[in-house]
């Protein structure tokens, strides 16, 4: 009998598991920096910024185009005024304005709207040449909203006047700058509602110059002391490099390509007589100038954000700040506590059962449960690891493996299914068509560049197609006398929007991150080459209507692969240690059994030294 011994320990496999919130397609690539997206072991589907497919968003572009317009404002506004009108006392407040004030006082977001089951309106952009990335973006945000609740998205040029009042909270998404050639398609009746209605208002983006045109710039200064109109997304000429973003005590990365950054806007806050306290919630550092601005800011009933933080994006990147702010907005009464999840991956019938009973016995020693990733059926169809010899095993042929996870079943371990094959047919997918190494749902190639590129959902993709894959699983599961898992992780967490809700549909929640497709908010057919992929802090319901649990601080990886760095232990604590900024949020990471125990140890230690108190992904 062939040794027991993993192909993944023999150093060709080469993906990892951080794709992070990646927005669209890039110039070919994966809008993500440094994050992984699929789940397995050192796969495609599972690393940072990959290529992909075709209609790609260029959001370098979309970068140019904004800074065009801002600048055009800018120089519009030169030619009307003079920075000197701010150095006076501002006017009396307006009745109306004085009225607006006097109801959010009334009504502070601290405590506005806490409801059992808060609802979110997520409004987005449509138009322009790059309306696309507004159904993106959106559908990130409302996965987001949906830990707190229910969600309800639309395109902003949808809303009507009192919609506001059904929520508990609206967030608006600014992608599409108006205008120039772009006419505003916000419409005045959520200009004014926004600003006169007491519900907490999330804005991030663009346009909030439109809000204070629209309800007077007066009006605007004096209900919440920060004027968009002298507010730009450059300082002194240039986007500079906004490297960081501290929020809460936690200094989180931010890393834009050059030439792709769209820059952050830069509040002009106001002081003086007649203007409120703004309070800056998030610092954004400019390490080319050495300036600091508030990156989010909030007064009276707004809180704003200067960018949308859903593109290159990290396990300890800036977009945290937003997942704690919904907080405020949506469950403001929410007590700090910090949890953290791991499970060990890729287990399959070719697993060294003694190498899972030692990771049993140390998680168990520390009284810590975890998730056992099981794929049911071992294939190598082309002998690349047997000599030339196709094989294929699967779990009741191995009674030491399967002997082994009743072991760790007993001693903390929960059930979960990841995959059938871990791999599609005999073909390189995208390394060798090996169980662990490749995918199973989605194809995928390796570039001229060493990129792993998304080429889109396998052939034969169905509904009907993706859930025979899942009742195969189950059955080796059942015919090796285990019991039926009930938690599901997508091999390189990679799948199209039916396959995602086949799997929500089998199981009570997915464990992994995910692609969100275009189509998917607006009910037309998916854009199998048009995405973003997505991870979570903390447990939400997607827009596919499935739950999904958190892994968000990646893998232990150490080897480079694929143009990406090696993840040692030390990076995963301080992911964890990034995360300590969401007030109610998961460290959740994963771990091959086939790499030594130390590693395993060291990252436990570390997270739990920050304060987090490891939990079962059933306790989710």
């Amino acid at each position: 009998m062939r040794p027991l011994i993993s192909s993944r320990r023999r150093g060709t496999s080469r993906i990892s598991i951080v794709l992070l919130l990646v927005a669209a397609l890039l110039s070919g690539t994966f809008l993500a920096a440094d994050a992984q997206a699929a789940g397995g072991s050192r796969r495609p589907g599972e690393q940072r910024g990959t290529t992909s497919g075709l209609n790609r968003v260029n959001l370098k572009g979309w970068a140019q185009a904004q800074l065009k317009a801002d600048t055009a404002r800018h120089a519009r506004w030169y030619r009307k005024t003079t920075r000197t009108a701010h150095a006076t006392a501002a006017p009396a407040r307006t009745a109306s304005a004085k009225s607006a004030l006097a109801r959010q006082a009334a009504a502070p977001l601290a405590t506005a709207d806490a409801a059992a089951d808060p609802s979110a309106l997520v409004l987005y952009d449509t138009t322009g040449p790059y309306g696309q990335l507004g159904e993106l973006y959106a559908m990130a945000t409302a996965n987001l909203a949906g830990h707190f609740g229910t969600v309800t998205a639309k395109p902003v040029q949808q809303y009507t006047a009192g919609m506001i009042d059904s929520y508990s909270a609206v967030i608006y998404i600014g992608s599409t700058y108006y205008g120039g050639d772009v006419p505003d398609a916000i419409p005045a009746a959520f200009y004014q509602d926004a600003f006169a209605g007491t519900k907490p208002v999330i804005w991030m983006g663009a346009n909030i110059w439109g809000m204070a045109g629209s309800v007077g710039v007066t009006r605007f200064t004096q209900q919440y002391g920060w004027d968009p109109t002298t507010s730009y997304y450059q300082d002194g000429g240039s986007v500079g490099d906004v490297t960081q973003v501290t929020y809460r005590g936690q200094t989180l990365t931010r890393t834009i390509p050059a030439g792709q950054d769209g820059g952050v806007l830069r509040p002009d806050i106001l002081t003086g007589p007649g203007y409120p306290a703004v309070t800056r919630l998030a610092e954004g550092l400019d390490s080319s100038s050495g300036h600091t601005f508030g990156w989010a800011v909030r007064s009276a009933n707004l809180t704003y954000i200067g960018e949308i933080p859903f593109v290159y994006v990290s396990e300890s990147d800036r977009v945290i700040a937003f997942e704690d702010l919904l907080f405020d907005a949506l469950a403001p009464a929410t007590a700090e506590r910090h949890r953290a999840m791991v499970r060990l991956e890729d287990i399959s019938p070719d697993s060294d059962p003694t190498e899972l009973r030692t990771m049993a016995d140390y998680l168990f020693a520390e009284h810590i449960p975890y998730g056992i990733n099981v794929i049911p059926v071992y294939t190598d169809p082309n002998g690349t690891y047997n000599n030339g010899v196709p094989q294929t095993v699967t779990l009741a042929q191995r009674p030491q493996v399967v002997s082994a996870l009743t072991y760790m079943l007993a001693r903390g371990a929960v059930l979960m299914d990841h995959g059938y094959t871990h791999q599609y047919k005999n073909i390189a997918n995208p390394y060798n068509g090996v169980t662990g190494d490749d995918f199973e749902f989605y194809r995928a190639h390796i570039d001229a560049a060493n990129n792993v590129v998304y080429d889109g959902p396998v052939a034969e993709d169905s509904a009907l197609w993706a859930q025979s894959r899942v009742t195969s699983a189950l059955l080796q599961f059942t015919a090796a006398g285990l019991p039926k898992p009930t938690l599901w992780t997508t091999p390189h967490y990679a799948g199209s929007a039916a396959d995602y809700k086949v799997f929500g549909a089998d199981f009570s929640a997915r464990l992994e991150r995910s692609l969100y497709f275009a189509g998917t908010l607006s009910g037309s057919s998916a854009d199998p080459n048009r995405f973003i992929g997505q991870f979570f802090p903390y447990e939400v319901k997607d827009v596919y209507g499935t739950k999904v649990l958190p892994e968000n601080i990646g893998n232990y990886e150490p080897e480079a692969y694929n143009n990406h760095p090696a993840r040692l232990p030390a990076d995963l604590i301080a992911s964890a240690k990034a995360n300590l900024a969401v007030r109610d949020g998961v460290a959740s990471f994963f771990y091959h059994p086939y790499y030594p125990l130390q590693p395993l140890k060291d990252t436990v230690d570390g997270i739990k030294a920050l304060g987090y108190t490891f939990v079962s992904p059933a306790a989710l």
